[in-house]
């Protein structure tokens, strides 16, 4: 390869899009645009572990993600095409291995300046350390901006003495204000340079998902939620026009069962797949709380919302093996079950507890729920009832969601199985009463649960309660229709405190050094005293008799 010094003339920069798939507020972007002397190569690589078809997965879509989140992505591909082209450029797909398909293009296209987002995920950063070996010993200079996050969780954790913060309030102490807040963000590019001869590399336009390999048939029940940067402002825009409703924002009181009109902003996608910039919605926020007399604050704000996940990325990027329970120092050693038939009840909506179905449904069908029906869920899996080990629930969220972020979903799965963050495993979402507090008519149930649209509302949280002559009358019957719940919620949910009280128990007396043997050990035991238990209360029964 010519050095870059020796054909500086035809020299040129190559824009690497991951993440970040917008053009307002990409510091990446205006870099490569502002000194580009010669071409300017904006590409995306289609990695096929992402995006092409597995058909032995349990949902469609590839072995990473499901269809829901490809459409999605793909969205946001056209999208940022579109965007560019009224630049006077394009978006150039390409598709293999991302390291390998970058170093191929670096080196046909003469490029000398490398230009992509920062990313904290150990994947990109394995990724990026390959690509930038590269680009150092080739001269090419590499500049890659933090700017998926508010504040840089390098930064965080070195103020914390080279470790991540663990509750929310020593981040927002330690995080103070970003350091580019005082300075206006770049919104606009006025023009993009154009792009240069490809030369050998196999160029493409964003795919759709037919061309990708997926049926039609794949493509029914869409998400009511449009990818890209352009529906990503029209929604931001839009929720935050109603100035009232921002400054009186307050996580907890949302209404997990509003699904025609979402009661939060989802926004969540669009940060995810970097469509809407975190620096410029913490800036428009900021410009309505200084217009109001008063306003929300964090946790509980929008602005709070913005800042647990910038919580959740330092602690992730400051923790190995985040994403396990092995090898994690800040995860309780639990010996959870691995039950696949109750997994997989859960994953498929079968658990005969309408409430948690009908979000799982959801999940499927949208890729999208409340956060607030997360929680139940997540509870329900893990601590509340089936004991199921949480990075089996991780998994099912991660490939479903379409906001599925790596940082975020195993910080909320570590969380809400009471493995790290937060630890009043006493404190358990109902399965029946929690749904009904927002939704006592059903109306959530049955639209995605419609076997159960005819169930009078006495019996919607709980149609096993129902006589017959009901069940008749409402065209399902239980155990044929519907399954019976796969566990009883109050001798469940109280055999799980049990057994967390047993695993917490151990972790404080090992230090939190709990080995392999250890937790083989807890599980023989807590199984010997479940068998226990029913001898127990059958004598119990007959000395009361």
């Amino acid at each position: 390869m010519a050095s870059p010094a020796s054909s500086s003339a035809s020299s040129s920069s190559l824009m690497w899009f991951r993440k970040g798939l917008r053009i307002h507020d990409n510091p990446a972007l205006q870099h490569a645009a502002s000194r580009a002397r010669g071409p300017l190569y904006p590409v995306f690589v289609i990695d096929p572990r992402y995006m092409e078809p597995d058909r032995a997965a349990f949902s469609p879509g590839s072995p990473r993600a499901g269809v829901n989140r490809i459409r999605f992505l793909l969205e946001c591909l056209a999208d940022l095409d579109a965007g560019l082209r009224r630049l006077g450029s394009r978006l150039l797909v390409l598709k293999g291995e991302p390291g390998e398909v970058l170093i191929r293009c670096l080196d046909e296209w003469n490029v000398d300046r490398l230009c992509f987002e920062h990313d904290t995920e150990p994947y990109y950063q394995a990724l990026d350390k390959k690509v930038k070996n590269f680009a150092s010993a080739a001269g090419i200079e590499t500049f890659s901006p933090v700017s998926h996050t508010l504040f840089d969780p390098a930064d965080v954790i070195a103020r914390n003495g080279g470790k991540p913060p663990l509750s929310y309030q020593s981040f927002l102490k330690l995080a103070g204000k970003p350091s580019w807040e005082g300075s206006p963000l770049s919104t606009m590019l006025s023009s993009v340079p154009p792009v240069g001869d490809v030369g050998r590399c196999e160029v493409f336009e964003v795919p759709t998902l037919i061309e990708l390999g997926y049926d039609e048939t794949e493509q029914d029940d869409v998400a009511p939620f449009r990818g890209g940067e352009t529906a990503a402002l029209t929604r931001m825009k839009e929720a935050l026009s109603n100035k009232a409703w921002v400054a009186d924002f307050e996580k907890p009181k949302g209404d997990p069962s509003a699904f025609y009109k979402p009661a939060t902003t989802v926004l969540s996608p669009y940060l995810k797949f970097g469509c809407l910039s975190s620096r410029y919605f913490y800036q428009c926020l900021q410009d309505i709380y200084k217009d109001v007399n008063k306003h929300t604050s964090p946790p509980v704000s929008l602005l709070g919302q913005l800042l647990w996940r910038d919580f959740f990325y330092t602690a992730a990027f400051g923790t190995p093996n985040f994403d396990k329970m092995k090898g994690n120092r800040i995860c309780k050693q639990i010996p959870w079950s691995d039950d696949e038939q109750l997994l997989a009840a859960w994953r498929e909506a079968r658990t005969g507890y309408p409430w948690i179905d009908a979000i799982m449904v959801q999940l499927r069908k949208w890729g999208w729920m409340h956060h607030l029906a997360r929680h139940c869920v997540a509870c329900f899996l893990t601590r509340g009832d089936l004991f199921v080990h949480w990075e089996k629930g991780r998994d099912v969220f991660e490939r479903l969601l379409i906001d599925s972020d790596w940082a975020v979903n195993n910080g909320n799965w570590l969380w809400l199985s009471c493995s790290s963050f937060f630890y009043q495993y006493n404190r358990i979402y109902s399965p029946i009463t929690f749904g009904k507090k927002y939704d006592p008519n059903g109306s959530y149930i049955r639209h995605f649960l419609p076997v159960l649209k005819d169930m009078p509302k006495e019996y919607i949280y709980e149609p096993w309660k129902a006589p017959l002559s009901i069940q008749t009358k409402a065209k399902c019957i239980i155990g044929r229709d519907y399954p019976n719940p796969v566990v009883s919620h109050d001798s469940a949910s109280k055999e799980c405190r049990r057994k967390l009280a047993e695993a917490y128990a151990v972790n404080q007396r090992l230090n939190g050094m709990v080995s392999d043997e250890d937790l083989k050990s807890l599980r023989r035991k807590l199984e010997e005293d479940q068998e226990k238990e029913p001898r127990n209360t059958k004598q119990r029964r007959k000395r009361s008799g």
